[in-house]
This record gives structure tokens, C-alpha cells and sequence, in this order.
């Protein structure tokens, strides 16, 4: 499917099949597992390394150190929990994917109805730009001791940098100068590619289906607003419950998505709200300006993270409403009174906005952005107090 192109480039790069089509089923092949295993495995001990070293960091007093490294942790969290839940979620998710290319639409006539090339233009455009600015951010963070190395003190001459690792970890043993700092260098790399590649490809899946469910809302808006009713009871109730059937099956595929992302979603607002106020804290503390580039990306991509969910969440929101407003302006006062009495009951459930949830406890819309930002702000300001005393 054209929408999910780079999601499943992204799954693919670390051995994941997301979903299977009935039409071409198909077993995993031994090399994706191998690969989906290797780094799992991989990311798995480069995060307990970390959590060895906060605990040292902390134990020792290093607080600037050991938020450093909280950030690397809940970045890793973050990716590990999406892939996890997609890999748990494969039959379900098939099970959407199968329905969305149901009511796909066929054929130049209906993808002209439905707006298909604006709805695929805009969704590719955000992909890219979003996986484009994730890529940036993970690369420089991988290769960022590397050009520390070959600018400051291989080209400048102005400092020895010596061999150094993008990520704080702890090791019972000595790496520096020998064959174990590039094993450990790429072990790093690849775990820090394989926590984005997670976050990447989970964030743009998320944002391909609720592109498609839009885009079925806003057909139907169209189509229950243009329609010139016969008054004609038997003609006009067969269109009313049409409508109705197309209604639920939009309204299934929002549960099933809900039920698929709802927690990953969950645990993501919960750890950014914790990353962004770390990396924030990082950059008030006096750091060399060639930091503060990296840690500004490390921030800029966290909110657009959130904003990126956030505004699929309010386009979902705005687009289940305004099957309401489309009912209402239908020209409903030449049909038949039947056919007025039950339109009410199609604008009394388009009125019950659908929402994007991060299970039970949350609503997401633009809306929530704000409120993230409030909670992440009250914990940068507690850790700011705790630094200065």
C-alpha cells in the first residue's frame, strides 16, 4: 500500500514484518528474525549498560550525567515498546490492513471521488520529512564522537579528543586503544539505529492509517452533503443506510486502531514528557556550543514527535465531526418525515467526536500537546531546583 511505504522500509531495516495481506501470505524468512533478534538483543545490553552507569552516575552525585543518560534510556524505552507492540499486534493488525484495502478505492473514477492523490501527497510529504529529520538526529548522535574526533583533532589540531563512544554506558572493562572501542562503537550505533528505526516506522504506520480513515470520514462527509434526495422513502433510506454501514466500518477501523497503539501511545507521552525536560535541563547547564546543536535536535524532534501524533489526533477528531455538520446542511426538508427522523440518529452519533487514544486514560488532540508540555515544564523546573541546591 502506497501510504505505508516507509513505515515498512523502516521495519524492514530492522527485520519486522508489520502485517500480511491474505492476498500474499507468507512466512517470515530467517533472515528477518535473525536480523529482528540481533537487535533486540544488541539494544538490550547496550541499555543495561546504561542503567549500570545512572546507577553509578547517581550514586556518586552526577546529576548532570545521570539525566544524560535518562534521556538515552527513555529514548530506547520508547522504540523497543513500539516495535514490541507491533510485533505482538501482527494478526490484528493484518486483520486492518485487510480492511482498509476493502474499501480502498479502485479505480481512477473512485480514487477522483475520494481525493486519493492530495490525501497520498500529503502523507508522503509528512513521512519523508518527518523520517528524514529522525534519521538526522540518530546519525549525529551516532557519528557525532567520530567528527569530534576528526575536526578537533585530526583537522583544527586544537584538542585531543581521543576514541570516544556517542552513548554513556558503564563497562567492567578497559576499551580505549584497542579492537574493543570499534566493536563497542558499532554495537552503539546499531542499537541507536534500531531504537529510531522502531520510533520512525511505528509513528509513520500510526500516521498512514489515520490518513485513510480521514480521508473515508471526509468522503463521506462529501457524500452525505451533496446528495439530492428523490423524497422517495424506500430510494432515500437505502442511500441513509448506506451511509450508515460505511459510518460503522469507519468507526470499527478507529477501535481496532486504538486497540493496537493505545498503549505504545501511552508509554510514548509518558517518557517524552520525561525526555523533553531532561534535554532541556541539559542545555541550561553550561554546555560547549557544539553540544547545544545536538541537543537542540535531540529536543526538536521529541516535540515534533509528539506534535506529529498529536495533530493525526485532531484530524481524526475534527474530520468524525464534520459528518454532522455535512448531515445538517443535506437537503433533508424535501424527504420524506421517516427519512428526517432517522438523520437525527446519524448527526446524534456524529456528534460523539471519535478520538485517537492512548487507551482509556487519554484523548489525543492538539490540546494534549499543551498539556504535555505544562507537565514536562513542572518537572525541568523541580530538577532545575534540585541542581541549584
Amino acid at each position: 500500500m502506497k501510504f505505508m511505504k516507509y513505515a515498512i522500509f523502516f521495519y524492514t531495516s530492522v527485520g519486522i514484518e508489520p502485517y500480511t495481506k491474505a492476498s500474499s501470505p507468507r512466512k517470515s524468512s530467517v533472515w528477518a528474525n535473525i536480523l529482528f533478534w540481533t537487535n533486540v538483543i544488541n539494544l538490550s545490553v547496550i541499555v543495561f549498560g546504561e542503567f549500570l552507569y545512572l546507577g553509578v552516575a547517581y550514586s556518586d552525585g552526577k546529576l548532570i550525567d545521570a539525566v544524560t543518560v535518562m534521556s538515552y534510556i527513555g529514548f530506547v524505552f520508547v522504540g523497543m515498546s513500539k516495535m514490541f507492540f507491533i510485533w505482538w499486534k501482527k494478526p490484528d493488525l493484518s486483520d486492518l490492513v485487510a480492511e482498509l484495502e476493502h474499501i480502498y478505492p479502485q479505480g481512477k473514477v473512485q480514487e477522483k471521488e475520494y481525493r486519493l492523490e492530495s490525501y497520498l501527497r500529503s502523507s508522503s510529504r509528512i513521512s519523508f520529512t518527518y523520517a528524514l529529520l529522525y534519521s538526522v538526529l540518530i546519525w549525529t548522535f551516532n557519528l557525532f564522537s567520530i567528527m569530534q574526533f576528526l575536526v578537533y583533532e585530526l583537522w583544527l589540531k586544537i584538542r585531543v579528543v581521543g576514541q570516544t563512544l556517542p552513548y554513556l554506558m558503564y563497562f567492567p572493562w578497559n576499551w580505549e586503544g584497542s579492537w574493543r572501542y570499534y566493536v563497542l562503537l558499532f554495537c552503539q550505533n546499531l542499537a541507536g539505529h534500531t531504537s529510531a528505526a522502531g520510533q520512525i516506522s511505528t509513528d509513520l504506520l500510526l500516521c498512514a492509517v489515520a490518513t485513510q480513515v480521514v480521508m473515508h470520514f471526509d468522503h463521506l462527509a462529501r457524500v452525505m452533503e451533496n446528495r439530492d434526495l428523490s423524497g422517495s422513502w424506500a430510494e432515500d433510506t437505502r442511500f441513509l443506510v448506506d451511509m450508515v454501514r460505511y459510518h460503522q466500518r469507519i468507526l470499527r477501523l478507529t477501535d481496532v486502531l486504538n486497540d493496537i497503539f493505545g498503549i505504545p501511545l501511552l508509554l510514548n507521552f509518558m517518557v517524552s514528557t520525561f525526555v523533553i525536560c531532561f534535554v532541556g535541563f541539559q542545555m541550561t547547564v553550561g554546555v560547549p556550543p557544539d553540544i547545544m546543536i545536538k541537543l537542540s535536535l535531540f529536543l526538536f524532534s521529541s516535540l515534533s514527535q509528539v506534535y506529529l501524533i498529536c495533530h493525526y489526533g485532531q484530524l481524526i477528531a475534527d474530520a468524525s465531526s464534520g459528518l454532522a455538520i455535512a448531515a445538517y446542511k443535506q437537503n433533508w426538508n424535501h424527504a420524506d418525515v421517516r427519512y428526517r427522523r432517522a438523520l437525527v440518529f446519524l448527526i446524534g452519533r456524529s456528534q460523539r467526536t471519535t478520538h485517537l487514544k492512548a487507551t482509556v486514560f487519554m484523548n489525543i488532540t492538539r490540546a494534549t500537546m499543551t498539556e504535555l508540555l505544562q507537565i514536562s515544564y513542572k518537572f525541568f523546573a523541580l530538577l532545575r531546583t534540585m541542581y541549584i541546591k
